[in-house]
Parts: C-alpha cells; sequence; structure tokens
C-alpha cells in the first residue's frame, strides 16, 4: 500500500511541477507571444480583405482625411455655443 502511495506522491509532484514550468515559461516570454498573437491577427483580418488589403500595402486605412474640412472652417466662432443653450448665458 506504501509502494501506491508513493506513487501517486510522485505523479503529483511531476504534474505540480509542470504546471509551475509552464506558467514560468509563459510569463517569461509574454512579450514574444503576444506579439506573435497579434501578427497572426493581422495577417487574417488583411487576408480577409482579399485584393483591398494587398493594395494598401497590408495596413488597413485610418480615417479619410480627404473629406474632414479644413481645420481652419472646423472652429467655431468665440462665445459660440454652437446652437447649445450657455448656462447662464442670455
Amino acid at each position: 500500500m506504501q509502494k501506491i502511495v508513493n506513487v501517486f506522491a510522485l505523479a503529483s509532484f511531476v504534474v505540480s511541477g509542470a504546471v509551475v514550468g509552464s506558467g514560468l515559461y509563459v510569463y517569461v516570454n509574454r512579450a514574444s507571444i503576444i506579439d506573435g498573437i497579434k501578427s497572426q491577427v493581422m495577417e487574417s483580418v488583411t487576408g480577409s480583405l482579399g485584393g483591398f488589403g494587398g493594395a494598401t500595402g497590408g495596413a488597413l486605412p485610418i480615417g479619410t482625411p480627404d473629406l474632414a474640412p479644413p481645420a481652419d472652417s472646423a472652429a467655431a466662432p468665440q462665445g459660440s455655443s454652437l446652437g447649445l443653450p450657455i448656462p447662464g448665458g442670455f
């Protein structure tokens, strides 16, 4: 009976060591694991875009600056409330 208990204790020690070792491996290499996952996600996203992803060099378009109004015309005049009531103002 003692031999069976010793085998179970040894197996438990091996499993506990494997859990601690794999946790330590993930903690030490977390940056490279995250970078690998990010690159896989970006490849799958740009791959699903078809010809559009390759046309932009693999990068997704961000914003549409040609449709935005010029910066000086977007500014509201001083004291303007854009049609909203000003608290305490008449």
